[in-house]
């Protein structure tokens, strides 16, 4: 076990704290096996009737994955950043069909790898601090962690919008789109997690206790225009419809766009095209882990992390630089499946 992340049973509920506060608690390969191994565990404990997911301390819930080493793995043979992939969305997916009810706590910032961890959960908890995004097409990597199961089932066009544009939703938002189950003042998280540990039996009457209405969702005004100026199936024509609306919105999210990869765009327009029609999770992780597994040592991830997480100049240089020349070939070949040996299997129990 890893002391990032840390583990507890009190009463009966098995308690998950993160535990990488200045790294935002990233996840690494060595706590994503610490947390498979111990939910396999607890599942097979008849004591144990519930499964809490939070932060041990900081400002955020999780800020996504361990980016630096995927890239630096990438650059050179990337063994290590498939291997952290494997693992991940083996941890995703046994969250998703775990039999036992858990609940997440996406209190500040919960982003990619938080966003993983958390969207199985029965419950997910948003809060006045949860800043909520799935920012990958900035860095040249994509939606994963379930991101395309997840995205392509909100309503409209919302989902699109977010892996495009990577925009950052807060608590009240995450109700709006089904994102969140409850909304709980952050001040408030400390009484409810201990009356959870006090009557891990009725989740949904504590639940219900404690919850708020949240305040009015600010996407909710901004729905139509999602809906309609991120309505074409391809990135050339979203591009087109927002040049052609000429409002301040449209010419904000035109900009947004502007400084994502052309490639990695295209990638998640069809990963959530994809799947809408998947009919279980784990061939959704199937799917992911070809992806990951191709991206992750093309240019524009490497060039992405370079940019925004290393040198921290903000000026990737994308390669191809516009939509128009990341053709259809180049995004079958991201998706082309892997050798039989290299494809992504479920946890074996």
């Amino acid at each position: 076990m890893t002391d990032e992340v840390l583990f507890a049973v009190e009463g009966q509920v098995g308690r998950i704290r993160l535990n990488r506060p200045k790294a935002i608690h990233a996840l690494t390969h060595p706590m994503c096996d610490a947390m498979i191994e111990k939910l396999i565990a607890w599942r097979a404990d008849p004591d144990i009737r519930l499964v809490m997911i939070d932060h041990a301390e900081g400002r955020g819930f999780c800020a996504g994955g361990d980016i630096r080493m995927i890239a630096e793995s990438g650059a050179q043979d990337g063994v290590a950043a498939r291997a952290f992939f494997h693992a991940e969305y083996q941890l995703n997916h046994l969250l998703f069909t775990y039999s036992k009810p858990v609940i997440a706590f996406m209190d500040g910032v919960t982003m990619g790898g938080g966003v993983g961890i958390s969207q199985p959960a029965k419950y997910r908890i948003a809060t006045d601090r949860t800043m909520y995004a799935m920012p990958e097409s900035g860095i040249g990597l994509f939606p994963d962690v379930g991101g395309g199961w997840y995205l392509s089932r909100l309503p409209g066009r919302a989902g699109q919008f977010l892996a495009l544009t990577g925009a950052r939703l807060d608590g009240a938002e995450c109700v709006a789109l089904g994102l969140s189950t409850h909304y709980v003042p952050a001040e408030k998280l400390d009484a409810l997690k201990a009356a959870l540990i006090a009557d891990p039996e009725n989740v949904d009457a504590v639940l219900t206790a404690s919850a708020e209405t949240p305040p009015p969702a600010r996407i909710e005004g901004n729905r139509e225009k999602i809906d309609r100026l991120f309505g074409p199936d391809t990135l050339e024509e979203v591009v087109a419809a927002l040049k052609a609306d000429g409002g301040e919105w449209a010419q904000k999210e035109l900009a947004t766009l502007a400084t994502k990869s052309p490639t990695t765009c295209k990638v998640s327009l069809r990963l959530l095209a994809q799947a809408h029609d998947h009919v279980d999770f784990a061939e959704e992780m199937r799917v992911e882990y070809r992806v990951a597994s191709h991206i992750c040592q093309r240019h524009d991830f490497i060039e992405g992390v370079r940019a925004l997480i290393i040198d921290k100049d903000n000026a990737p240089k994308w390669d191809p630089a516009t939509p128009e020349g990341v053709s259809d070939h180049v995004i079958d070949q991201i998706f082309a499946p892997l050798d039989a040996d290299q494809e992504w299997t479920p946890v074996r129990l």
